[in-house]
């Protein structure tokens, strides 16, 4: 039996179905796509820095569902989780119209063969994720060979975000003197990577945050822009983990921009992206046009 079967979640489906108007409804915010959105797409980090569970994940839903794309079950979490608690997230979050994304914790799976990989997306897709995501941030992969994975996952009724960036050994919380001495990439490689992915069938590219604006000395803006023009912005999720970061995505390319934050991040971002809050720089400078 489920730990959170019975009235717990009659309670959840039944708060979901309420339709609840905004609370100082009379006061504009910038127009926004509703779900599913195609951009000013929101993904947050679920389970990673501090457990997260259904309880937890419903108080998150019940005030700022409405902002939340997608959630993330960061490095293999979900791996550690019992069963039926990662299906009950699940479900949870497509209650509230928010698809679930596995992290990049295939770059582990792959490492213990080929057949690890297959069980490893056909449980996926029986457990209820939406996406799988693919990196390889610590491994040396073939580009042709993580083609043939987003098209195994696709195959398998997934979609598929694949990762890029410009820095070798990022993720896993490396220290920075660790990543300075591996060294960067040529930003229009990763470009290239990005349009052989979509080409592939990937439905969203991920743009590793390390090496442009996490642990370097000054920012590769000119990599964001390299990538905004290759592959498009509508294209291209970031990965944003600062508000810092965040603040200069909008200000830079807008409240449409898709970013990846932390859960704890939603509130914030969101008030950037609606224009109702911001700091000096972004104070009523934040407006979209949807007649």
């Amino acid at each position: 039996m489920s730990l959170f079967s019975g009235s717990f979640m009659d309670d959840i489906s039944k708060k979901r179905d309420v339709k609840n108007g905004r609370a100082f409804s009379f006061l504009p915010l910038n127009k926004r796509e509703g779900k599913p959105r195609r951009q000013g797409v929101t993904e947050i980090r679920g389970p990673y820095y501090t457990p997260m569970g259904v309880r937890y994940l419903e108080d998150i839903f019940e005030t700022m569902g409405e902002y939340i794309d997608i959630l993330k079950f960061a490095g293999g979490s979900f791996s550690l989780m019992p069963e039926r608690a990662v299906k009950e997230m699940i479900g949870l979050c497509h209650r509230y119209d928010c698809m679930v994304d596995t992290g990049g914790f295939i770059e582990y799976v792959l490492t213990k063969g080929a057949k690890a990989v297959g069980d490893y997306i056909n449980e996926c897709k029986r457990l209820g994720f939406d996406i799988i995501e693919v990196s390889s941030g610590f491994l040396s992969i073939p580009p042709d060979d993580i083609a043939r994975l987003i098209e195994k996952a696709q195959k398998a009724g997934l979609k598929v975000k694949a990762e890029v960036g410009i820095q070798f050994g990022a993720g896993g919380a490396s220290r920075f003197e660790e990543l300075e001495a591996e060294g960067t990439g040529d930003p229009s490689w990763a470009v290239d990577r990005a349009k052989r992915y979509l080409d592939a069938g990937a439905y969203m590219i991920m743009v590793e945050s390390e090496g442009i604006t996490e642990s370097v000395k000054a920012w590769r803006t000119d990599a964001i822009s390299a990538i905004v023009r290759g592959i498009g912005l509508d294209k291209a999720m970031f990965e944003a983990a600062d508000p810092e970061v965040f603040r200069w995505y909008i200000k830079n390319y807008g409240p449409e921009v898709n970013l990846f934050v932390d859960h704890s991040q939603i509130i914030l971002l969101e008030s950037l992206r609606s224009g109702i809050w911001g700091t000096k720089d972004l104070w009523g400078r934040v407006v979209t046009y949807k007649p």
